[in-house]
């Protein structure tokens, strides 16, 4: 298998831009090259030293910190007062395509300015392995865009220092990938001695020699580093800048892009998840003590501790308290079934365990570790049951679309999985033992019997597994922590086993679908096809669901190597030992720890990306002054607290006639509700268990409406791209002529005085101005090279549309700004072009989608987002929003619809974009008897202005699909729509 990578997928799209427009205004660098003696001179993005060829960068501090404000405020975030750093934050969810991002960053800053030089810092050895892999395997992708650009990588390594002197030297595209354990400890690491395979140098100042733009993978954990000294070791190595790249960030810096769990579940970027929770319930009948932690302040050592309580009510409640050493838990807890236990020693900090003193024994426990209760060996036979039958489940309905099911379980220690004799020889451990029984009774269930007939289940049930952890020198399996160079070494060879299998194990010819782990999993390991996730170790003390479902967040790929969208392939289901609400809450509270999300927070920039129509057509952003004002009037109303926490008042506002807005805000209500919607949602978990199957109603199903209105928009067809040269260059030329005047380069003038005060000293500006600066001995660079390499439009072409604008004049007033303007322009009349170009023809008879397909492919909703239905094709309409439930309760209701459809993932359409899957298919009778046979797309605004960029252009390629089906009587007709009525009118 060779996975596939999309290059077009808007939000990847908007993260690579707000750090490449960072550094709009650099001159551009040139597309073609020779290394020389004068190789400065011709990339104005590079630098040469004694020690090699560096990164440049000519903005000054005034001109980036412009940039970032316009690229936060573009992306809704709050602009910087000032530039702190050359420090920058793009957050993105687990499993949205993280390093695809800044790996395309890499080559889109040399593209754009001539940079070559990058340096990957990234926590651990599975990170480090898992961005090498990703490095190889999506090479073949960015030459392919990027015109065959030549770059060199390697992973940093003490003992092959050559590699950073070809690092400093080399004039390609330079790619190095270190774990910040090599290059955080000064008095240690090779990289700060001087060494003859660097020609006497230091690695650190060859490194240093070249400003690095330094990328940061999880810079949370990168920049605490091992002790702490991660942050200096970056600041060490001379950056050009920082970017950092992460879901959890401890520090966010200049922030430049957010992506948060919200948003991606939101545009379905990744797997819905839902919880199948095993909870132990009734079990006080022996004396139960976990483990949460330990801790200590000034001179006192404390544990929290879970324990079954007296409820005055005469009940038992299972609660956390804080005891001491010497506490008797038969006091405490007000139970005789505690009689003799007691605490003991303590230990906090960093060897965190406790001691739990029996009437006739002692036990030490570390964090997680339960003593009494309910054997947890019965407990986690049942987790492995169900989380195998969740498994096969699956499997049928998803292997015959093509795509492989893998399972992960975690587990608390390597010897539950696999122990060793006397000999070190390899044994089973009781997961292993108890997998394995659990995976023959499988096979033996009715349901189950075709998928093992003629297997032998014995052998099937041993090869279904393994166990991936790390491996000492002599092949053993172990539990280890990356703190030291050998337990690093140990992690690197269980990575290099996974990492470089990762399609191999998507494949159906390789049998092994469940993977036992712990540490060796937890990050930098993420495989497109995980589907269940069992926490058999304790994940309800620990801050790490999102670690957890982030291995499973992925969206899947089929044996084509292709991504599969939509929540009705894309589940993940975590089996847990914690309550489905106890797991909701918890991972909420996670998020907005580790995020900075604030569930229900509306923060008074809020607003200020809003698009609104200036003067002249133009569109701009509202901006930060005016989503305040409109902040401001939101908490009038009573909608917003002081803090921006949404009140009662505002939900039921957006479920019922709206919020009240002032009327200068009012042609932007679509876009203010969007927002507001968006600010108060929260992540949507499913209950496993309340899973259902949605099942086809055959009496509609091969009814005649039905069938009236599926032989209408059944047919496949093909499209073609058609383009009118001269229109696309006229329109480019025209789109340049209307485009903003251009202002030349400004010195600006701020007068003012100092003022002394205890508080320090104060600048007062008292005046300031401007003068236009003409700096007629610059050298211009070449605009058509410029705009050709970020266009991809050719010399002559681009030579006809700035003769045509009569803007070559403005080239001369600023350069860099001119180029950029004329960029952005051409790239708009090219998208308007790809829509406007698109030109649909139909495929013969034989291409349709059967109806059949309604009774094969199965359909799967849940409690919350499934109503029942009379009209529909299906018995329950499986909606994602609440705009498609409103939709499908009105089309209930309305007496002239005789039957819909909510159109299943399959139904797809083919566009320049990727496959658009439309909502509707309607079939209408009026009082006259007319009939009207619809496809729908539902909007929350019914304004194609409303939409982004990519809804748009798949809406009007739907349109013309659907136009091209239009033959014979009263052929469908394709609508977008905010509400039922809107079809009725």
């Amino acid at each position: 298998m060779k996975l596939r990578f999309e290059p077009d997928l808007d939000y990847q799209q908007e993260a690579i831009a707000a750090v490449c427009d960072l550094f709009r205004g650099q001159e551009t660098s040139r597309t073609e090259f020779t290394v020389s003696s004068t190789l400065a001179q011709q990339l104005p993005g590079l630098q040469e030293g004694e020690l090699g060829v560096g990164n440049r960068l000519q903005l000054g501090p005034d001109a980036v910190l412009d940039n970032l404000r316009e690229v936060q405020l573009r992306n809704g975030l709050l602009p910087a007062e000032s530039l702190r750093s050359r420090d920058f934050t793009v957050e993105m969810e687990t499993g949205t395509g993280k390093t695809y991002v800044y790996l395309r960053t890499i080559f889109e800053l040399n593209h754009r300015f001539g940079f070559t030089k990058f340096a990957i810092v990234v926590p651990s050895v599975a990170i480090k392995e898992g961005v090498n892999k990703s490095i190889a395997i999506m090479g073949p992708h960015f030459r392919a865009l990027y015109k065959g650009t030549p770059f060199e990588h390697f992973v940093y390594d003490s003992r092959k220092l050559g590699q950073v002197r070809n690092f400093a030297t080399g004039s390609q595209v330079q790619i190095m990938v270190v774990t910040v354990g090599a290059i955080n400890k000064r008095d240690v690491n090779n990289i700060y001695q001087a060494n003859e395979k660097t020609g006497g140098e230091k690695p650190i100042d060859l490194v240093r020699a070249t400003n690095p733009v330094l990328i940061v993978d999880e810079p949370q954990s990168v920049d605490g580093g091992l002790k702490g000294q991660g942050r200096q070791a970056l600041d060490r190595m001379n950056p050009l800048c920082t970017l950092r790249y992460s879901a959890t960030h401890a520090d966010q810096h200049h922030m430049v892009y957010r992506l948060n769990a919200v948003d991606a579940y939101e545009r379905k970027l990744v797997k819905q998840i839902e919880v199948a929770a095993g909870v132990v319930a009734e079990d006080h009948n022996r004396a139960y003590v976990r483990l949460v932690a330990t801790d200590s302040r000034r001179s006192l050592i404390w544990a929290e501790v879970e324990v079954d309580v007296a409820t005055p009510s005469g009940g038992v409640r299972r609660r956390i308290l804080k005891l001491t050493d010497g506490d008797s838990l038969e006091q405490k807890t007000r139970r005789d079934v505690y009689r003799g236990h007691r605490i003991g020693e303590i230990r906090a900090k960093r060897d965190e365990y406790m001691e739990l003193i029996l009437p006739d024994d002692f036990h030490w426990m570390r964090p997680g570790d339960i003593h009494g209760g309910v054997d947890p060996v019965l407990v986690h036979r049942e987790m492995i049951r169900k989380t195998i039958r969740e498994h096969l489940d699956k499997e049928a309905r998803l292997r015959p679309q093509g795509i492989k099911v893998l399972t992960l379980f975690f587990i608390d220690k390597v010897a539950h999985y696999r122990r060793y004799d006397d000999e070190g020889n390899p044994v089973k451990g009781e997961y292993a033992r108890i997998f394995e029984d659990e995976y023959r009774r499988a096979a033996t269930k009715p349901e189950y019997r075709a998928r093992f007939d003629g297997v032998d289940v014995q052998e099937a049930a041993e090869a279904a597994h393994e166990g991936y952890f790390s491996i000492d020198k002599r092949g053993g399996w172990t539990d280890t922590a990356e703190n030291n160079q050998t337990n690093r070494d140990n992690a690197e060879r269980a990575y290099n086993l996974i990492m470089r299998d990762k399609e191999k194990l998507l494949g159906f010819d390789e049998p092994l679908q469940f993977i036992f782990s712990h540490s060796a999993l937890r990050e930098g390991w993420d495989n497109p096809n995980v589907f269940q996730i069992c926490a058999l170790r304790d994940i309800s003390t620990e801050r790490e669901r999102r670690q957890t479902i982030g291995r499973g967040l992925r969206l899947c790929v089929n044996q084509a190597g292709e991504r599969q969208r939509g929540f009705e392939v894309n589940t993940l289901t975590v089996v847990a030992r914690e309550s489905y609400e106890e797991f909701a809450e918890n991972l909420q509270r996670e998020i907005e720890e580790e995020t900075g999300v604030r569930f229900g927070l509306v923060e008074r920039h809020a607003f200020a990306s809003i698009v609104v129509e200036e003067d002249g057509g133009r569109a701009g952003p509202l901006g930060v002054e005016e989503s305040q004002r409109l902040w401001e009037h939101l908490a009038s109303q009573g909608y917003l607290d002081a803090k921006g926490q949404a009140l009662d008042a505002l939900p039921a506002a957006l479920d019922g006639d709206g919020v009240v807005l002032p009327a200068e805000f009012e042609p932007l209500r679509e876009a203010v509700t969007r927002a507001l919607r968006r600010f108060t949602t929260r992540v949507k978990i499913n209950k496993a268990d309340e899973r259902r199957r949605v099942k086809p109603r055959e009496a509609v199903l091969d009814g005649a409406d039905f069938q009236a209105l599926w032989n209408r928009i059944k047919h496949r067809t093909t499209f073609t791209l058609h383009f009118d040269n001269e229109a696309l260059l006229a329109s480019c030329a025209q789109g340049l002529a209307d485009a903003p005047p251009m202002a030349r380069p400004r010195l600006i003038w701020q007068q003012g005085g100092l003022r002394l005060g205890r508080g320090g000293v104060q600048a007062e500006v008292r005046d300031a101005g401007a003068t236009s600066l003409d700096d007629h001995g610059a050298e211009l660079p070449d605009p058509l090279a410029a705009l050709s390499a970020r266009t991809g439009l050719t010399r002559r072409g681009l030579g006809r549309i700035l003769v045509d604008s009569g803007r070559l004049d403005d080239f001369a007033l600023n350069p860099s700004k001119f180029i950029e303007l004329a960029a952005e322009t051409i790239n708009r009349r090219k998208r308007l072009a790809l829509v406007d170009g698109v030109k649909y023809q139909r495929r013969g008879d034989e291409h349709y989608f059967a109806r059949e397909l309604f009774r094969h492919e199965e359909l799967i909703g849940y409690l919350k987002n499934t109503m029942a239905a009379k009209k529909s094709v299906h018995d329950h309409v499986v909606y994602d929003s609440d705009t498609e439930a409103a939709f499908a309760a009105s089309l209930e209701q309305f007496t002239a619809v005789k039957v819909y459809a909510k159109l299943p993932r399959w139904f797809q359409v083919p566009t320049p974009l990727g496959p658009y899957n439309p909502d509707w298919a309607v079939h209408i009778q009026d009082d006259q008897g007319e009939r009207l046979y619809l496809v729908v797309e539902t909007k929350g605004s019914a304004f194609l202005d409303d939409l982004r960029n990519a809804e748009r252009a798949k809406v009007e390629s739907g349109k013309a699909h659907f136009k091209a089906l239009e033959v014979g009587e009263s052929p469908a007709q394709y609508r977008v729509v905010h509400k039922a009525d809107e079809l009725l009118a």
